[in-house]
């Protein structure tokens, strides 16, 4: 059998650099989506990804994106993000509505052009394949002078949440998942007093791969993840 293809949205050098890596281990191809496709050119070179030039908030452009796949995917991540920070009363409307574009209506594009790829696809094993959504703790409480990001990662649960009940069904599994904390980003520093007081990206692609291998008897539609330095 063909190795199954995986698609990352939104590709940085974090998060979705630990998600290429893991998965191309565990046997996936990689295809890398981002606006910026120079900055992916030792990513994919590493992980034998392909790149592809991707506005998530443009449907034309997600459109393209999925047609010039060679397979349906088996897995797909979102992990673009609007974010906007500042005194609500001086937020400029504009960039907030592009804040929203990309982290809510973005999310809706390649939501809905990764489950009309998978609905198409053979299923392996009654599954079709898998749908992962990169939420944060502002999709489950708001926080002063982040309206837009909260805003949009609200409105990605909501999304992720009717997207589970209409889709699980059918042998799609859709979770989002809550990233309840910074992220060890290349260039970011722990306090030494604290260690591992950063969600470790590489710890957090070992669950994204968990979320994918789940048995679809017992899906998780929903979890959050948190360092232990973090107070509940």
């Amino acid at each position: 059998m063909a190795e199954p293809l995986m698609l990352i949205v939104g590709v940085g050098p974090g998060l979705s650099a630990a998600l290429a890596r893991r998965f191309r281990a565990a046997g996936y191809r990689i295809a890398l989506a981002a606006r910026d496709v120079d900055k992916l050119a030792a990513l994919a070179a590493e992980t034998g990804a392909a790149r592809h030039r991707c506005d998530a908030a443009d449907p034309a452009s997600v459109a393209a994106l999925f047609a010039a796949l060679d397979a349906a995917p088996r897995v797909v991540v979102y992990n673009a993000a609007g974010r906007l920070r500042g005194p609500l009363v001086g937020l400029d409307p504009e960039a907030v509505r592009q804040a929203l574009t990309v982290s809510a209506f973005g999310a809706f594009l390649v939501g809905q052009a990764a489950a009309q790829a998978m609905l198409a696809a053979e299923p392996v094993a009654g599954v079709r394949g898998t749908i992962l959504f990169t939420g944060a703790s502002a999709g489950v409480k708001g926080f002063p002078q982040s309206a837009p990001f909260a805003m949009g990662k609200f409105a990605q649960r909501g999304l992720a949440q009717s997207m589970a009940r209409e889709l699980h069904p059918q042998g799609i599994h859709v979770a989002w998942v809550n990233i309840d904390g910074g992220i060890r980003n290349p260039g970011r520093v722990e306090p030494p007093e604290a260690p591992d007081s950063l969600l470790d990206p590489a710890a957090i692609a070992e669950t994204y791969l968990a979320l994918v291998n789940q048995h679809r008897s017992a899906w998780t539609e929903e979890l959050a993840l948190r360092p232990w330095v973090e107070r509940f």
